[in-house]
């Protein structure tokens, strides 16, 4: 049985307007949580997209 590791970084605006993207990757799990945390913390457009290993999302701006 194989099992594929899917892994997802996370892109967002902070409540200042600035526009950022994760420096790690996460597994979808992880992923969905700091995406909670963040919408917590005010910020909007917050979106957990899929990376290939070894590269991470850009930031929309």
């Amino acid at each position: 049985m194989t099992i594929n590791m899917i892994n997802f970084g996370l892109t967002w605006t902070d409540p200042e307007g600035v526009h950022r993207a994760s420096a790690v990757a996460y597994d979808a799990a992880s992923g969905e949580r700091q995406k909670q945390r963040l919408e917590d913390a005010g910020c909007t457009d917050v979106e957990l997209v899929e990376v290939r290993p070894g590269q991470l999302p850009q930031s929309k701006a």
